[in-house]
C-alpha cells in the first residue's frame, strides 16, 4: 500500500475500532476489538478506561503496519463516545476510578436538586443542554464526592478530567497534551457554546476546580503527536470530534439545515444550524458541532438512549432470535397490527422526554403475540423515536426561520436493515438515505484530520465523495402511520415518572 494515508480512531460505547482511509478520502481498512460494559448496579454503567487505551494501542499499530508503515500515515484523527467520563492521577497516569458511561444513571437525583435550584434556564442557555445525568458534569462531580481522596487531590491539581478524547490524547502523546475539542466540551454541561469557555457558575456550583478541566481546542487543528514508542513514530493528532458531530461531517452535512441521523447503540439526530446557534423551544439540544479555525457550525441534538441497544437486549436477555439478520424476517412476519409496543426506557427516555426515572415495558400484549410482534415493536420503537425527534427539531427550524428537514442521511448498525430502514421512512414520512460509506463516525474525525494535513483541498471537495447506497421512500398512508403513533404515544405515557 502506497500514498498518504488517514488513520482514524473511533473509541464507541462497545467497541474500540481504527480505521484507514486513502488520499481520496475512501475508507481501506478496518480493525476492530470489543469493549466490556460494567453494570455494577442497576441504572449505573462503567468502562475500564484502561482497557479502553489498551485496545485502541493495539489497534493503532496494527493499522499503522496495513498502511506500510508510519512514513504512509499523514495524520491521526480521533472519535468518541460523548459524555463518559474519566479521573484520572496526573502523575501515575492511571484512572482513579472506572469511567462512568454516558447511559449512566447514578446523579438522577443530584440533576433533580439542580433543577429545583432553578439552574435550568443558565444550563440551556449557556451549554445548550438540559440538566440530565446524561451529561459528564454531575458524572465528574460524583466521582470527586466518592472517590476517598479525590477533592483534596483535585484541589492540588492532581488530578486530570476529560470525556474518552481527552483521555486517549493523553495516552497517545505521553501525557504531554490534556486537550479535548469543542464538540466533546459541549457535551460535558459545563462549557459555554458562546462565549468558548469553562462556565464559573457552574464550576462554583458542583465544585470543579478548573485545574482538572482540558484544555478546549477546535476540532481541526494540532492536539500533539504521538509518542514513538505508540505508533513507531510521532504522527500527528490533528482532528478530534465526539462521535455524532463527526459522523454528520463524515456524512457530509455540510450546510445548514441537513440532518443526519446514527442508529448505534443508542440514535443521535443532528441538523445543521450554520454559525448561529439555534436555541430549542421543544426540549431538543443546542451544541457544537465542529470548530474549523475560527469558524463554529451548531448543531441541534436529539438523543435516544436505547437503539441498537434494544435489539441486543431482545437477543441476549429474551434470547428471542440468534442473529442480528433475523430481526428482518421476524418483523416482516409479524401481525402489523398487534398492537403492541416497546418503549425502550431501560435507562430513562432521552430527548424530547428527558425522564431519567422512566422505565422500560411492553404494552399491548395478547395471547396472539409472539416473539416477532416483540422483535418487530423493538424495531419501530426506534422509528417512533425518529419521529418524536424529527417533529421537535422540524417545530424548531420552522420557528427560528430555516426550512423545515425533508430527508435525512442514515448511518449504523441498524441501518444494515432494510426492513427498519423502510419503517424509519414509513415514520418519518421522508426519504432515508443509507451513506454509501458506512463507519461515518470515524471517516468525520478522519477528514477533519484530513483537512488539516493538507490531504483533503476543502470540505466542498469532501462533499462530492459522499453518496448513498440505497434511498428508502415512504409508502404507508397517512391514518395507518398517525394510528400507528398515536398508540406510541399511549404506551409512552404510560411509563413517564
Amino acid at each position: 500500500m502506497t500514498g498518504r494515508y488517514i488513520i482514524s480512531i473511533d473509541q464507541g460505547t462497545t467497541s474500540s475500532r481504527v480505521l484507514l482511509i486513502d488520499d481520496a478520502g475512501v475508507p481501506v481498512r478496518s480493525v476492530a476489538e470489543d469493549v466490556a460494559q460494567i453494570y455494577p448496579q442497576p441504572g449505573w454503567v462503567e468502562h475500564d478506561a484502561s482497557e479502553i487505551w489498551l485496545s485502541v494501542k493495539r489497534l493503532l499499530r496494527r493499522m499503522v503496519e496495513m498502511a506500510g508503515g508510519p512514513g504512509h500515515v499523514a495524520a491521526l484523527g480521533i472519535t468518541n463516545q460523548r459524555e463518559t467520563t474519566v479521573l484520572w492521577d496526573r502523575e501515575t497516569g492511571q484512572p482513579v476510578h472506572n469511567a462512568i458511561v454516558w447511559q449512566d444513571r447514578r446523579t438522577a437525583e443530584m440533576c433533580a436538586g439542580l433543577r429545583e435550584e432553578g439552574l435550568a434556564d443558565h444550563v440551556q442557555s449557556t451549554t445548550g443542554l438540559m440538566i440530565d445525568p446524561y451529561f459528564s458534569a454531575t458524572k465528574l462531580a460524583w466521582l470527586l464526592d466518592n472517590v476517598e481522596g479525590a477533592r483534596v487531590r483535585a484541589s492540588q491539581g492532581r488530578l486530570c478530567f476529560g470525556t474518552i478524547d481527552s483521555w486517549l490524547v493523553w495516552n497517545l502523546t505521553g501525557g504531554t497534551r490534556h486537550a479535548t475539542d469543542v464538540s466533546n466540551a459541549a457535551r460535558t454541561m459545563l462549557f459555554d457554546i458562546h462565549r468558548l469557555r469553562w462556565d464559573p457558575v457552574l464550576l462554583e456550583r458542583l465544585n470543579i476546580p478548573r485545574e482538572i478541566l482540558p484544555d478546549v481546542l477546535p476540532s481541526q487543528g494540532a492536539f500533539g503527536e504521538t509518542g514513538s514508542s505508540t505508533a513507531g513514530a510521532a504522527l500527528p493528532i490533528l482532528g478530534v470530534a465526539g462521535d455524532q458531530q463527526a459522523a454528520t461531517f463524515g456524512q457530509a452535512c455540510f450546510e445548514p439545515g441537513m440532518i443526519k441521523s446514527t442508529y448505534g447503540t443508542g440514535c443521535f439526530m443532528l441538523a445543521n444550524t450554520g454559525r448561529k446557534a439555534a436555541r430549542s423551544e421543544n426540549r431538543l439540544l443546542t451544541t457544537i458541532a465542529w470548530q474549523r479555525g475560527l469558524e463554529i457550525d451548531y448543531a441541534l441534538e436529539g438523543s435516544i438512549f436505547m437503539a441498537g441497544a434494544i435489539m441486543q437486549w431482545l437477543r441476549d436477555q429474551l434470547g428471542l432470535f440468534a442473529d442480528t439478520p433475523e430481526t428482518a424476517e421476524l418483523a416482516a412476519a409479524a401481525d402489523a397490527a398487534s398492537g403492541v409496543y416497546l418503549v425502550p426506557a431501560f435507562v430513562g427516555l432521552g430527548a424530547p422526554y428527558w425522564d431519567a426515572d422512566a422505565r422500560a415495558a411492553i404494552t399491548g400484549l395478547t395471547r396472539g403475540a409472539g416473539r416477532a410482534e416483540i422483535v418487530r415493536a423493538g424495531l419501530e420503537a426506534v422509528a417512533f423515536q425518529s419521529r418524536d425527534l424529527i417533529e421537535a427539531m422540524a417545530a424548531d427550524m420552522e420557528s427560528s426561520g430555516r426550512e423545515k428537514p425533508d430527508r435525512v442521511r442514515v448511518d449504523g448498525g441498524m441501518t444494515g436493515n432494510d426492513w427498519f430502514l423502510q419503517c424509519l421512512a414509513d415514520h418519518l414520512a421522508m426519504p432515508v438515505e443509507r451513506a454509501r460509506y458506512s463507519e461515518t463516525t470515524a471517516l468525520g474525525a478522519g477528514y477533519l484530520a484530513g483537512l488539516e494535513a493538507g490531504v483533503f483541498a476543502s470540505s466542498d471537495a469532501l462533499a462530492t465523495i459522499w453518496a448513498s447506497d440505497a434511498v428508502f421512500e415512504p409508502r404507508m398512508t397517512t391514518d395507518e402511520r398517525e394510528d400507528l403513533y398515536a398508540g406510541w404515544r399511549a404506551a409512552v405515557a404510560r411509563v413517564l415518572s
